[in-house]
């Protein structure tokens, strides 16, 4: 068994976590306290081609691995987890395109996505639905050669940028399971009643905007249904958000290790009774149990991308985000303890962290209702323990 990354792999991860230390570590605790939004990282991203991680060499993008996809989030997060997340949304949407979409789509989209010249999201969550996708109450009414779709959305990353977004309909209400009435619809910014409401405060994940989205009589050209056939869309949803359990296992994994560099440089410069407080046994042992989790929140993460290389892998990433995401937790509270007072205060990082964490438990499907999802996949076989 191989538990380290390869040679292109090791490589890849150094890039980027020069890139994070240089362009988004000195600036992340500023910017996300003044509400500045990231526009410099967002070009740097592109530049590094970051956009296109989830596109087809074939229409431009870098095409990644899984556990190269992780590596991508694990290291921006460590940075500032807000701007992962305008990455993470556009990726999942890319990769729904490339999965799933038509080839006149693949080529109308695909190659000014990987650039980054035009940015993505992905509309799912209502105000009456979210981890329960089959409960969205949004509509498209087939009208000639066109949908008329109405409804909302809410907690949009990347609302303001997106175009096209992919929305997730129900084209036949009707339809009973639900989810064989839905079907997914690309949705162009300047579409005459699609209206970006308001964005939406939040305790953290700052950075980057969460928005509510209005669909008043929205007409969307039949061409624009992903994939050309009714019906797919919660399949479509599904098997990109594999990828996306894979995207917080490795955000928490980021919190997590950011976390860890910071009580652990704080203990060795802060001195209480004469002595740098790494010296006293009770701060050792829970500098010892924080490196220990998140060496494992890792591996696990890497394990879980591995097995979504192999197809379906619903256990296997519901397992990671489970972990990842309540290891991120745990190490924000334990680095905060590390610092005492000042781990309350604005002024060091750990609040921020501390804040972007808990997030991660509940992004991408509650941990509790993903525990449902892996106790499935165990009782049917198709995630193994052992």
């Amino acid at each position: 068994m191989k538990f380290e990354l390869d040679e292109d792999q090791r490589e890849f991860k150094a890039l980027l976590r020069q890139f994070v230390d240089r362009e988004i570590v000195p600036v992340a605790r500023d910017w996300e306290q003044s509400g500045r939004y990231p526009t410099e990282i967002v070009d740097g991203m592109k530049d590094m081609g970051l956009f296109g991680i989830t596109v087809p060499e074939e229409y431009g993008g870098l095409d990644l691995d899984p556990v190269s996809f992780a590596l991508v989030f694990e290291e921006i997060a460590r940075g500032w987890m807000g701007v992962a997340g305008i990455l993470g949304s556009h990726s999942l949407a890319c990769r729904l395109i490339a999965m799933h979409g038509t080839e006149d789509q693949k080529r109308a989209y695909l190659p000014d996505l990987a650039t980054g010249k035009r940015r993505s999201g992905i509309g799912l969550t209502e105000p009456d639905a979210g981890t329960d996708l089959q409960g969205i109450r949004t509509t498209a009414r087939l009208d000639g050669d066109h949908y008329v779709v109405n409804g909302s959305k809410m907690w949009i990353t990347n609302a303001r940028y997106a175009d096209p977004l992919p929305v997730l309909v129900k084209t036949d209400p009707s339809a009973s399971p639900a989810h064989k009435g839905m079907s997914v619809l690309l949705i162009e910014a300047d579409t005459p009643g699609f209206e970006v409401t308001k964005d939406i405060p939040k305790l953290g994940y700052k950075g980057t905007e969460s928005c509510e989205i209005l669909l008043d009589d929205v007409r969307v050209p039949v061409g624009q249904l992903v994939g050309g056939v009714e019906g797919r869309g919660m399949q479509q949803v599904l098997s990109a958000l594999e990828w996306g359990r894979v995207n917080i296992a490795a955000r928490s994994v980021g919190i997590a290790q950011r976390a860890h560099d910071e009580a652990l440089a704080y203990a060795g410069e802060r001195k209480a009774f004469g002595r740098p407080i790494a010296d006293f046994q009770a701060i050792q042992l829970k500098l010892g149990e924080l490196g220990t989790q998140v060496q494992a929140a890792r591996l696990m993460a890497y394990w879980a991308a591995d097995a979504v290389r192999s197809g379906r892998a619903d256990g296997a990433t519901g397992m990671a985000k489970i972990f990842c995401s309540e290891v991120a937790l745990q190490a924000a509270i334990d680095a905060m303890k590390i610092h005492g007072g000042y781990g309350y205060s604005t002024e060091f990082e750990v609040e921020r962290l501390y804040r972007d964490s808990i997030l991660m438990s509940i992004g991408e499907g509650t941990n509790d209702i993903l525990r449902t999802v892996v106790a499935k996949s165990l009782i049917a076989g198709e995630t193994v323990v052992g």
